[in-house]
């Protein structure tokens, strides 16, 4: 990006207020500790701080302008020569640069990726399959948010042919908002499940807000759906979607493993662990896919990238090539061994569905130790998060055949042992060592103690609780 602070002001509503407003503007950033160089810094307000207290110090270690929601008067700290534009909400400014950017000069088309689990593992994929025809620009890192959004679509390569944007929720309204920003031509779901159910209320919620990513989207879009999804595939699923958008020419497909979906795998086997399958496309048998990551679960991953590649003119068989050289990402399943000891971090966030999804990979290694997981919170579940975790517990007792060892973490992951109890008390014989523990140090003392050569270790929790860190303590980055 490399706009000037005069356009900036113009293209937000606001005003430059001090400076020079010819002053060149290159990147964006909502974190005074991330100065690039020619930065505009975004002060955001919060509930628990006010971003404009670091505008000084941001401004001093570099940022070339900020935006404010506030006169010079109350920023009398600052050098008086600092380019400042007044704009009246620095969220919403943000927002509206974005949008502005991504109408007048980003004019690649965007697939949007959304859903409540594995966002960020299909963006990477869809990615991945592009690659076999486009050069891909995909967003980086973890930044899907109402503030990560619109800097993701300012940083747009230049020379990108094709974008691939993740957009995730975890309040109302707030689709609405990156929708517009983003104006995808393409949406692709994952699941609905309920992450954030505890802010939206219900899987109806989460779904049409989500759906709401088609507000912003381009005449004759095109919506990926997972036909393999309960409530994706249902048959009022139009009463979800906004009149809008089907009156604009909105196509729907499906993904999945059914006879209704376009995208289709058929003979699915698995083979170690890992998936392979038949690629039926519009009924015609296309080629036969056999996936280089872990998990069942990353068959349906892998149809919603083939079928972003194919409606974007990519051949299906070059994109099932080029998913051969995906692999898992750091913090969501990713596999390695240390010293003998296999190590499944899933730590980076957690869901009930995604849970299990990691358990039952866990379940499927062929390591010749003990098989162990270690689970900590899943958060924001809302009023019946305590039945969520039970549940976990249940499918851990029930459905895994070799996990003999659960390592707890956080108040509510007592709930696990309670369902993984519960399940047992009917089913005699079937034994699983459950241990919790009040605090990160206690269990990191525990599997430093206890984990040998040959058992291998699932790692799984919300981010918050911070499994990740554990990992690299024990076993390295």
């Amino acid at each position: 990006m490399i706009l000037k602070a005069r356009e900036i002001a113009s293209a937000v509503g606001g005003m430059v207020i001090s400076g020079d407003p010819e002053t060149v503007i290159k990147n964006i950033t909502t974190d005074s500790r991330k100065i690039k160089g020619s930065d505009l810094f975004i002060p955001i307000i919060g509930e628990r701080a006010d971003g404009h207290s670091f505008v000084a110090k941001t401004l001093e270690a570099g940022a070339a302008a900020s935006f404010t929601a506030y006169d010079m008067d109350k920023l009398n700290e600052l050098n008086k020569g600092a380019v400042l534009i007044r704009v009246e909400d620095t969220k919403k400014a943000l927002q509206d640069l974005g949008a502005y950017y991504r109408e007048n000069y980003v004019k690649i088309p965007y697939i949007g990726v959304t859903g409540s689990v594995g966002k960020t593992t299909v963006r990477e994929m869809i990615a991945a399959a592009l690659s076999a025809g486009f050069k891909v620009y995909s967003t980086k890192g973890n930044a899907n948010s109402q503030t990560g959004v619109p800097i993701t679509v300012t940083e747009t390569d230049p020379d990108a042919e094709i974008g691939v944007i993740e957009m995730g929720i975890s309040e109302f309204g707030e689709m609405s908002r990156i929708s517009r920003v983003v104006k995808c031509d393409m949406a692709v779901f994952t699941v609905i499940g309920v992450s954030h159910i505890g802010n939206l209320g219900s899987q109806d919620n989460i779904m049409r807000e989500k759906l709401k990513i088609c507000e912003g989207m381009k005449k004759d879009g095109v919506l990926l759906l997972n036909g393999d999804d309960e409530l994706l595939s249902r048959e009022d699923l139009y009463d979800f979607i906004p009149a809008a958008a089907v009156e604009n020419g909105l196509k729907v497909y499906y993904y999945g493993t059914g006879e209704k979906s376009f995208v289709r795998a058929a003979d699915i086997k698995e083979n170690n662990g890992y998936a392979e399958y038949d690629l039926y496309i519009d009924g015609q048998k296309i080629t036969h896919a056999e996936l280089t990551v872990p998990g069942m679960h990353m068959l349906l991953n892998s149809l919603a990238a083939i079928a972003a590649a194919y409606f974007n003119g990519v051949d299906p068989e070059a994109a099932v090539k080029a998913l051969k050289a995906f692999s898992s990402l750091d913090g969501r399943g990713r596999i390695t061994e240390k010293n003998g000891i296999t190590v499944i971090n899933d730590a980076y966030n957690a869901a009930p569905q995604s849970m299990m999804a990691g358990l039952k990979v866990l379940d499927g290694l062929k390591n010749s130790g003990r098989k162990i997981a270690v689970l900590a919170d899943m958060l924001e579940l809302g009023p019946d998060e305590a039945s969520y975790h039970r549940e976990v517990g249940t499918y851990i007792a029930t459905a895994t055949k070799s996990i003999s060892t659960v390592l707890l973490y956080g108040k509510l992951s007592s709930h696990i042992a309670e369902g993984i109890q519960a399940a047992l008390d009917k089913h005699d014989g079937k034994e699983i060592t459950v241990l919790h523990f009040d605090s990160l140090e206690a269990l990191k003392q525990k599997i430093a103690e206890d984990v040998k050569p040959g058992d291998a270790i699932l790692f799984k929790g919300s981010n918050s609780m911070k499994l990740g860190g554990l990992v690299t303590e024990l076993f390295g980055d």
